[in-house]
């Protein structure tokens, strides 16, 4: 199982989360967004990173042409699309994508994107994530035990290994669960985050994807 932290914003907040132990770091491109970072911010940061920690570009909306240029400014290791992006844009863009959605969602919807990997997030209305909110948990137990299934949306320490252990995800996002602040993140709750989600592989009653 994987485990990304997103809403990455400074060197400090990112070298805290590898160290806690990330497999993935995200960075926000959406102004919007109080963790939002620009592209020359984020190839800053991106090159304090280990070369095995995923950079995950976090876009909403954005017309494919910039999201190409920012993810090649970058060095973007996958492109996640956390907006109303259409199947189309998806198939369109350079792999890996991670399409995400908020809310109630069926399962033969999230299929038509057949991306990378699919992102569950609490549904926050007019907000595109980082709410911490839960993701709706019919749709999220529909999609157990998929290795492409990412679960993200009001996930802490406190919570994170009993939700493993219900919905079996390959992968799981935290942001706002781990943060001081919006866009400042702890490097305690960090650390405390990555420990529970490993102990919940270490219980025996979860069967998870690589």
């Amino acid at each position: 199982m994987r485990i990304k932290i997103c809403g990455i914003t400074s060197e400090r907040d990112a070298r805290a989360a590898v160290e806690a132990g990330a497999d993935a770091l995200g960075f926000v491109f959406h102004p919007p967004s109080a963790r939002a970072v620009t592209p020359l911010r984020a190839a800053e940061i991106a090159r304090c990173l280990p070369p095995l920690v995923a950079r995950v570009g976090v876009f909403v909306n954005l017309p494919q042409a910039q999201i190409h240029a920012i993810r090649d400014q970058v060095g973007l290791t996958a492109i996640q699309l956390h907006g109303d992006e259409q199947p189309d844009t998806a198939h369109a863009l350079p792999g890996p994508v991670i399409k995400a959605f908020r809310g109630p969602v069926p399962r033969r919807r999230v299929f038509e994107y057949r991306t990378a990997g699919y992102l569950l997030d609490g549904d926050a209305g007019d907000r595109y994530g980082g709410a911490g909110l839960p993701a709706d948990e019919a749709a999220a137990s529909a999609l157990a035990g998929d290795p492409r299934f990412i679960l993200a949306g009001g996930l802490s320490a406190d919570n994170v290994a009993e939700r493993i252990r219900r919905f079996r995800p390959a992968a799981v996002d935290v942001s706002s669960g781990v943060e001081l602040e919006p866009g400042r993140k702890c490097p305690e709750r960090m650390q405390a985050f990555v420990v529970a989600a490993r102990a919940a592989l270490l219980s025996g009653n979860v069967a998870l994807a690589a």
